[in-house]
């Protein structure tokens, strides 16, 4: 499960706006160089490629993801998480609501 807060970090201050502004984030670097973000996502379903591997954590509401090249939608409530291999991508719908989520790198 996601942490409930982060403390001693940085944060990038310029968000990351994607599908316009349905995705939007915040980059936050923590101790050691680990590099996370956190954001949330509105209804609607969004293609994302990755580069590092990623862990995507819902820390409230809900989406349903599907990784590349698998058939099945997946449910994913708050608690839950998926994992994303590197160099790959993964689509990702919220029905109504808005899901919040913290993403880890590598």
């Amino acid at each position: 499960m996601a942490a409930e807060k982060f403390e001693n970090v940085t944060v990038v201050c310029k968000a990351n706006v994607y599908f316009e502004g349905k995705v939007v984030s915040h980059t936050i670097l923590l101790a050691g160089g680990v590099r996370k973000s956190i954001g949330l996502i509105y209804p609607g379903s969004y293609t994302f490629n990755t580069g590092a591997a990623e862990t995507m954590e819902i820390v409230a509401g809900a989406c349903r993801a599907r990784i590349a090249d698998q058939s099945d939608w997946i449910a994913y409530e708050a608690g839950s998480a998926f994992r994303v291999a590197a160099n790959s991508s993964f689509e990702i719908a919220v029905d109504s609501g808005i899901a919040e989520y913290v993403c880890s790198f590598g």
